[in-house]
């Protein structure tokens, strides 16, 4: 069964997660309105990724795999030391790359996947 999950950022061509099976796919997250801090930033893309968990009845300790997008890659120690006070039972595998997002306020973007079975 899949299931999709109603859009998080006014886009209805976007859902905030796909639930297949034991999996969960998540959508880009950002939090570009939440100031002009990588580290402020990357802590409401948390947040609003445990609010889209929270939705399908998952948390931050079911995800298996995050994709860190960066604005500057000079910000990435700081952010990464962010998924410490997120992720209290070891971190998930991740890739993290560098981009230009559509708005240009955007520092921090990620999607990833949960992983729900038994």
């Amino acid at each position: 069964m899949i299931r999709r999950m109603p859009t998080h950022v006014g886009d209805d061509t976007v859902a905030s997660c796909v639930v297949a099976g034991d999996y969960i796919f998540l959508a880009h997250h950002a939090a570009h309105w939440f100031g002009s801090d990588i580290v402020e930033q990357t802590r409401a893309v948390f947040e609003s990724m445990q609010n889209t968990l929270a939705s399908v009845g998952a948390s931050l300790n079911d995800v298996v795999q995050l994709n860190l997008y960066l604005r500057n890659i000079a910000d990435f120690r700081q952010a990464a030391d962010v998924f410490r006070e997120f992720f209290t039972e070891g971190a998930p595998a991740r890739m993290t790359t560098t981009t230009d997002f559509v708005d240009a306020t955007c520092l921090v973007q990620m999607d990833g996947v949960a992983y729900i079975g038994a």
